[in-house]
């Protein structure tokens, strides 16, 4: 068992939660060497309180996903404002080089709009659309009532809307949907 200090436990839930972890990091923090490192960070924090766990308190997911958005808001309070440019998206042999471009301009054009939001609500929007955990998982993640989840998640969207107006055609989204 994973609380007992097995290797093994602690190998299969890394694999299940270290990926979800690092997405949640790089939609933060838009840069995957700090995304990967807030994931080893929290995967260690995990490790070490397992032996505390106290079974039913809470899923361990929840208080990944806590400790993950905790440690993305210490990293961007303490970002120097020199970063080195973030690496590319690993190639997709499947797409085509004009879809991998358009792709790319997506992802930035999302990056940049979420980077504008405020943290709880980037958060919120990050966690419900692209994580696509339930609003009661959110709330639970970050100790709100799920109506304050859904307030913050319609903010989020509405002014994600708002940034990225007038970006349709430039994006490649003119064919009508």
């Amino acid at each position: 068992m994973f609380a007992d200090g097995d290797a093994g436990a602690a190998r299969i839930l890394t694999d299940r939660l270290g990926p979800r972890c690092y997405s949640v990091s790089l939609r933060m923090l838009g840069n995957q060497a700090e995304a990967e490192d807030v994931t080893q960070d929290a995967m260690m924090r995990l490790w070490q309180m397992a032996p505390k766990w106290v079974p039913g308190t809470a899923k361990v997911s929840t208080w990944l996903y806590r400790v993950t958005l905790n440690l993305c808001l210490d990293r961007k309070r303490k970002k120097t404002p020199e970063q080195l440019p973030e690496e590319a998206e690993p190639p997709d042999n499947a797409a085509s080089v004009v879809e991998k471009m358009q792709d790319t301009a997506r992802h930035d054009a999302l990056q940049v709009a979420l980077a504008q939001l405020p943290d709880r609500q980037r958060q919120a929007v990050v966690l419900r659309h692209i994580e696509e955990l339930s609003n009661p998982e959110i709330a639970g993640v970050m100790g709100l009532s799920v109506e304050a989840v859904e307030s913050l998640t319609a903010r989020g969207k509405r002014a994600l809307s708002a940034i990225l107006a007038g970006r349709r055609e430039e994006l490649g989204y003119d064919d009508g949907r």
